[in-house]
């Protein structure tokens, strides 16, 4: 296929919804049908490229890599032409034809038994911010459609075989002509499947898969947000007919913090200190995600400064970096004062205005010693 950009060839916008996607593909469908269009190489060759198009359009995690890198952020995800045939497009994307025609287009033999991938699971997970911040194995329960092990997804009672369909002769479509359309309807019979069930597994009663409830370990990376998701493949609903199983999406929610708060990777804490604290400077003791650490608050440090301690704060998830910690400083100032204190503090208040050298640095000792620090 060429280079053409996928909204364009869809004529969408790059903001276009999952539902404006598939109404502009079906739009392009019927356009471009082989059946309509018969002989035209060009209309077979677009409407290709259309089934392209919304292959990657209405797959969350291709389309995302398309926005970010274009054709080439594909490269690594299998090259060339996704379809074959226009037969090829008939298979893949069975449920949007029968949305468009209400019934199975072309000839297709067949086509309800051949492999079809299960269904993706979704599931919401809360981390605390701390599990977030170390990264932790947690387990996590999931019900999933899995395949009968009476039957081995058959749906056939154990010593039994389905049969094949005597309407269809195991095709699963009755073929009828409607002007330029040669239409493929599911038969009646055997629902489109080819075959049929005389007798039923009693496990399964016919459906080839149960429902099944399993634990999984979820590995979660240190350092995750809320928002991110984690991809598990496999870890979804079984295939049907040998099909690959569908991939489990899970969703992760972080709690807040009662000590820290967040800014990306880089954690935020508040710290008080005294006004003779920040005016001569000192050492504090300040919690981090490890051990306690010893931050220097310089001399003359003002009340909402913020001071930052390197790489202490959050991991980037799948890396070796690490945020930082950062400090707001708040500066208290005292609200009762002994007869002492405010004796003090007057003489302060004369000295910054006459700004002796000498005698302040004097003064502010005595005012440590007065308030106790």
């Amino acid at each position: 296929m060429s280079q053409t950009c996928y909204y364009e060839i869809l004529g969408v916008s790059r903001n276009a919804t999952e539902g404006e996607i598939k109404k502009a593909y079906r739009q392009m469908a019927l356009k471009y049908h082989p059946d309509r269009n018969p002989g035209d190489k060009e209309a077979e060759q677009k409407f290709k490229d259309c089934a392209e198009a919304y292959e990657v359009l209405r797959d969350p995690e291709k389309r995302e890599l398309y926005d970010r890198y274009g054709h080439s952020g594909l490269n690594n995800m299998g090259g060339g032409h996704p379809f074959a045939s226009a037969e090829d497009i008939f298979s893949h994307f069975s449920d949007i034809f029968g949305d468009i025609f209400g019934f199975s287009m072309g000839g297709g033999a067949g086509r309800q038994n051949r492999p079809q991938q299960g269904a993706s699971l979704r599931y919401n997970q809360k981390l605390s911010f701390r599990q977030a911040a170390k990264g932790d194995s947690i387990k996590i329960s999931i019900p999933r459609k899995e395949n009968c092990c009476e039957c081995g997804g058959s749906g056939a009672k154990p010593g039994t075989s389905p049969e094949v369909c005597s309407q269809c002769g195991g095709v699963g479509q009755i073929v009828r002509s409607q002007g330029f359309f040669q239409l493929a309807v599911p038969c009646p019979h055997c629902r489109g499947k080819g075959q049929i069930i005389a007798q039923r597994c009693p496990a399964c009663t016919g459906e080839g898969q149960v429902e099944q409830v399993r634990e999984l370990s979820v590995k979660v990376p240190a350092g995750v947000d809320s928002g991110a998701r984690l991809r598990l493949r496999g870890e979804g609903e079984a295939g049907i007919n040998g099909g690959p199983s569908g991939d489990l999406y899970v969703d992760l929610y972080v709690e807040e913090d009662d000590i820290f708060g967040r800014d990306g990777q880089d954690l935020l804490l508040s710290r008080d200190v005294s006004f003779p604290d920040a005016a001569l400077g000192v050492n504090i003791s300040i919690p981090t995600l490890d051990e306690d650490a010893e931050l220097e608050i310089p001399k003359g440090t003002q009340s909402g400064t913020v001071l930052r301690l390197a790489g202490r704060g959050l991991p980037y998830p799948n890396s070796q970096r690490r945020g930082d910690l950062l400090v707001q400083i708040t500066v208290h100032t005292p609200t009762s004062l002994s007869k002492r204190q405010i004796e003090l503090l007057r003489e302060f208040q004369e000295l910054e205005q006459n700004k002796p050298a000498q005698k302040f640095k004097k003064f502010i000792k005595e005012a440590g010693k007065a308030m106790g620090i």
